[in-house]
């Protein structure tokens, strides 16, 4: 068979593509996913298509690329992504492919340049993506124009650097304006990265995102983070105490006084915004509750802002302090196959060392991210086994869980082109 035979054959995951919409139009939403969502390796290549090629991912932070000529790269399933600071410091993004021969661009993690030039045949281009040079070997008859760089969609709010492969990606400009209102006290541009460490999970990305979404495993599992964590994103959760009402009465009373936004947000199941009070006495999320960075962030002057909770489907969530934050970003590899990365950012004028020590900034989420990383482990390899069936959520302690299921089977039903005979909603009965 030639290749002009292989390509009349259509899209090799058809089959593949109405399995998947007939088995998310007859799940149960109370109910975890059938076994190929968390095994399969063409239903992972669907998952890249309709999900991650098409939502809006978070590529990093504004501070990480804060002059000219800054770039920082990632990898989005095959696709090699470059971000860039060009003129008057506007951010781009494009596809890290050199139009002459498909080579990658920029090869390293981070860097600044002046002009972005192929390391294979040097072609170069501006920080627009426009190319600017190829050479004389090309021919009279060669247009620069025709081979600027292709570009991916990008937008930036509240120091959060937002990407889509897609050409239409969904409305996110809600959101953005409301995350750029409650990070203002943070002042972003004046943040920094003390430090980034990556973990790889042998599990599919949906049992990381799974595991995040609930705490009914925390009190087992994660002694270091319940030194300060409080669980509940909101006082009408019906496990809330009294204590737990009269404490956010408190600190929502200082917090108007400082203009610190707190109010839960929330666009549909994809993001929401919320600040929650730590564990009472505590200020930060270290072991012993106490400040991690000595120098505050942006312009706060309150070292007791709880931690206000980002989450944003489909791979990130998020906590900020008074004296740091966190940023989580899940990036799938394989079907059964994850990467973590974690960010801690503080003020960019605190000094390692003085103002912060690295090793007792990362100590509560090192635990925290290794204790998931076995619990996702574990959680895949029974799923592979040939006694897994789908098990029931606990609407009480896993509705977040349900939440990012429920918004997971409506984007990809979505993206498939498929509509569902019963909505969600319905299902749920909301």
């Amino acid at each position: 068979m030639d290749c002009t035979q292989n390509l009349s054959l259509g899209d090799p995951l058809e089959p593949v593509r109405k399995a998947t919409a007939q088995m998310l139009n007859e799940r149960d939403h109370s109910f975890s996913l059938p076994q190929p969502f968390y095994s399969d390796e063409r239903l992972f290549q669907v998952d890249m298509q309709e999900i991650f090629h098409k939502e809006w991912l978070i590529a990093g932070m504004t501070c990480e690329i804060p002059a000219k000529g800054n770039f920082l790269t990632l990898q989005i399933g095959d696709n090699p992504i470059l971000v860039i600071r060009g003129a008057e410091g506007q951010i781009h993004a494009f596809h890290n492919v050199c139009r002459h021969r498909g080579s990658r661009l920029c090869v390293s993690d981070k860097g600044k340049v002046a002009k972005l030039v192929c390391p294979y045949h040097q072609w170069t281009y501006e920080l627009d993506g426009r190319l600017l040079f190829a050479g004389t070997e090309m021919g009279a008859d060669f247009d620069l124009k025709d081979y600027s760089l292709k570009p991916v969609q990008c937008k930036t709010a509240g120091g959060y650097i937002f990407i889509s492969l897609a050409e239409n990606p969904p409305a996110i400009d809600e959101f953005l304006a409301t995350l750029a209102h409650y990070m203002e006290p943070y002042d972003m541009e004046n943040a920094k990265v003390a430090v980034q460490t990556t973990l790889m999970e042998k599990a599919n990305w949906k049992l990381v995102l799974e595991n995040n979404r609930e705490c009914y495993h925390c009190n087992g599992s994660h002694p270091e983070l319940l030194n300060t964590l409080l669980e509940w994103d909101d006082v009408t959760d019906p496990r809330a105490s009294q204590a737990f009402k009269d404490q956010v009465a408190e600190c929502t009373t200082r917090w108007d006084k400082d203009k610190i936004p707190y109010a839960h947000a929330s666009f549909g199941l994809r993001n929401r915004i919320v600040r929650m009070p730590l564990l009472k006495g505590t200020v930060s999320m270290t072991m012993d509750g106490k400040q991690g960075c000595k120098k505050l962030m942006g312009r706060i002057t309150d070292p007791d802002l709880g931690s206000m909770r980002i989450l944003h489907l489909p791979h990130s969530w998020n906590h900020c302090m008074g004296d740091h934050m966190i940023v989580f970003t899940v990036w799938p590899i394989s079907a059964q196959e994850t990467m973590v990365t974690t960010k801690w950012l503080v003020h960019k004028d605190a000094v390692e060392g003085v103002d912060y020590d690295v090793a007792r900034l990362r100590q509560v989420w090192d635990a925290t991210n290794d204790q998931d990383r076995r619990l996702a482990e574990e959680n895949q390899r029974g799923i592979n086994s040939t006694a897994y069936q789908p098990g029931p959520y606990s609407k009480t302690y896993e509705f977040g869980v349900i939440n990012f299921l429920d918004w997971y089977s409506e984007r990809m039903l979505n993206n498939l082109g498929d509509t569902p005979a019963q909505s969600l909603r319905q299902v749920a009965g909301e």
